[in-house]
Order: C-alpha cells, then sequence, then structure tokens
C-alpha cells in the first residue's frame, strides 16, 4: 500500500485518485489554496491530518479517517463517498456530509449547520455535532450515544433508529416516517409535528407544544417535562409516567398519565375520540 507521510500539499486535487493509499501527519493547506485533495480515491486511509482546504473527500469509496481534524475553512469535505469508518475526528467545516453511503462515525464531534444531509445507512455512536439543519432527508440510519445541539434537525427523514441519546434541539423530527427512539432525552419546541410511525420508548421529553399532527404516534412509559398543549390533532397511543401539563384536541387512540394539569377540547378539535386516563385521579376524560 503506497504511504504518504508528515507532508505539506497545497496542489489542487494533490492526492487524486489514489487506489490503496495510506495518509498519515499530512497537512492539507498552503498559497496554492488546491481544493479536491483527495477526490475519487479508494481503500484510502487517514490518519493524523489536518484537512484546512475545500472538499477534499468526494467520491471516495472504501477506507477510513482516523483522530483527523477538518477546520471550519475545510467546506464540504465529505461528499458522495461511500463504505468509509471517521474514528474521532473533528469535522467543523459547513455542509461537512452529504449524500453518502454506509458511513459509520465514532467518537469525535463536529461543528457543521448542515450536516448528514441525504446520505444513507449512516451508523453514529458516541458522536458531539452542534448544527443548525443536521439530517435533512437523511434514511435508514442509526444513532448510538449520539449528543446533538441542533435547531431543525431530523426533518423529511425516514427509518432511524436513537438509542441513549442526548437531543437538545428547537424542533425535531417535523415530517419524519418510521422513527424509533430508545432510553433518550428528547428536547426542544414543536417536537415532531407531521410525523408519521414515531415511536419513543422510556424517553425524556421536554419542551412546549410536542407531537402534534402526527400519525401512528407511539410512546411507551415516557416522561413529559414542561409539555403544554400536547398531541393537538394527533392520532396517539401514549402511556406516560408523571404529569403532563396540557393535552390538546387529541384525534384518536388512547392516553394515559399520572396527571394531567389541563385537557383542552374545543371547537377546533378534529373528529375522532381518543380516552384520556388519569390514574392517580382514577379518570377517564
Amino acid at each position: 500500500m503506497e504511504r504518504f507521510e508528515n507532508l505539506v500539499l497545497d496542489e489542487e486535487r494533490a492526492l487524486y485518485g489514489l487506489n490503496g493509499a495510506e495518509v498519515v501527519r499530512c497537512t492539507f493547506e498552503g498559497p496554492a489554496d488546491g481544493e479536491s485533495a483527495l477526490k475519487e480515491c479508494r481503500d484510502v486511509h487517514l490518519d493524523d491530518c489536518d484537512l484546512r482546504l475545500r472538499y477534499p473527500l468526494w467520491h471516495v469509496t472504501g477506507g477510513s479517517l482516523h483522530n483527523c481534524r477538518m477546520t471550519d475553512t475545510c467546506r464540504a469535505a465529505l461528499w458522495y463517498d461511500e463504505d468509509l469508518t471517521i474514528r474521532d475526528c473533528e469535522m467543523n467545516g459547513i455542509k461537512a456530509l452529504r449524500e453518502c453511503r454506509n458511513i459509520t462515525v465514532c467518537g469525535g464531534s463536529a461543528i457543521s449547520t448542515e450536516f448528514g444531509w441525504m446520505c444513507r445507512g449512516l451508523r453514529v455512536k458516541d458522536f458531539t455535532l452542534t448544527s443548525e439543519y443536521p439530517f435533512l432527508h437523511t434514511t435508514d440510519s442509526e444513532f448510538d450515544g449520539f449528543t446533538l445541539h441542533g435547531k431543525y434537525s431530523f426533518q423529511y427523514t425516514r427509518n432511524l433508529t436513537f438509542r441513549n441519546c442526548v437531543l437538545d434541539t428547537k424542533d425535531a423530527f417535523w415530517h419524519a416516517e418510521n422513527i424509533t427512539v430508545y432510553d433518550s432525552v428528547v428536547k426542544g419546541e414543536y417536537l415532531a409535528w407531521y410525523s408519521t410511525n414515531l415511536r419513543l420508548v422510556r424517553c425524556r421529553i421536554i419542551g412546549t407544544q410536542p407531537l402534534c399532527y402526527c400519525k401512528g404516534l407511539v410512546l411507551e412509559d415516557c416522561t413529559m417535562e414542561g409539555c403544554d398543549l400536547s398531541f393537538e390533532n394527533s392520532e396517539v397511543q401514549a402511556t406516560v409516567n408523571g404529569r403532563i401539563d396540557s393535552v390538546k384536541n387529541p384525534v384518536s387512540g388512547a392516553i394515559t398519565a399520572d396527571a394531567i394539569g389541563e385537557i383542552i377540547l374545543d371547537e377546533h378539535k378534529w373528529p375522532g375520540e381518543c380516552p384520556i386516563t388519569c390514574r392517580e385521579q382514577n379518570s377517564i376524560a
């Protein structure tokens, strides 16, 4: 396997088209300000590298990045890639990961405004992300031990599974389909409006006006904090441990909680019946 070590590379397409190579302790920066350093590579393995130029890894198939650092000048770092492992890396350029397939991200962190758009087959573990619009239109992916500080997260996603995650985001899962979240904290506002087949199991849900206009919504043994005007115009099956601040106009299914501060069934309610049971009051609304 060809090996490149301790180099400073700034030319356009500096290592273009490698097939079977190790790139170790190299720095991609310099006055030539070249783009696309590792474009169209196969079976390429980067270790302890600094990437400071634009578009370094496009159309890469097979390989790995370990302990690499991408600055905010490393824009659009990984696009159209397949079958890569990214371990203990920092990805701090805008649009860091897009339209990729079968990528494993393990450890490390990213600060990237538009991260993970239109990807498929991601496996994300023990990773921390700060982003505004992460994972738009991403499908068929798994997240474990993932920490997110976001704003408009997982919009129009499909077939995602989350375990032991902390999702702190203004809103999440709008128009998402077939999402399952286990043993996680989901904090924000207007959670999962217009979603289909969202299932939350043993989750801590925090924030105003969650889970409205949903279809096929399921909550199993969850807690809800600061959740007012919950479930408006939703089809929901929910068992909640503790109190829900308020429930408004659920359409169908059933809701059970220890206590509900207010149940609002007003003239704007859509047609349908949803029994609501409060365990502590031993009452049904």
